[in-house]
């Protein structure tokens, strides 16, 4: 499965919005999905004006779950001077 594909996974229909970047079933982190999907295609606008994506989550346990790309915790694979707010 490509997380870009234009077209959403027919998994992502089912998805319920977590307000805390993790599944709100088992609170598994992002990271622990099985699949992923990236809505690219419908980009929302921030107050800063900064770009902000859907992203669909498939979790181990069941659940399917989304959350705002802005929402997403910092990650600790990227150093602070190198975050370019992508």
């Amino acid at each position: 499965m490509d997380a870009f594909a234009p077209i959403p996974p027919e998994w992502t229909s089912k998805a319920v919005h977590a307000y805390e970047f993790c599944c709100p079933t088992c609170r598994s982190s992002s990271l622990e999905a099985l699949q992923v999907w990236i809505n690219r295609r419908s980009p929302v606008f921030s107050e800063e004006h900064r770009r902000k994506w859907q992203e669909f989550y498939q979790c181990h346990c069941g659940c399917v779950w989304w959350a705002w790309s802005s929402d997403r915790p910092p990650s600790d694979l990227v150093k602070p001077e190198d975050n370019f707010n992508l």
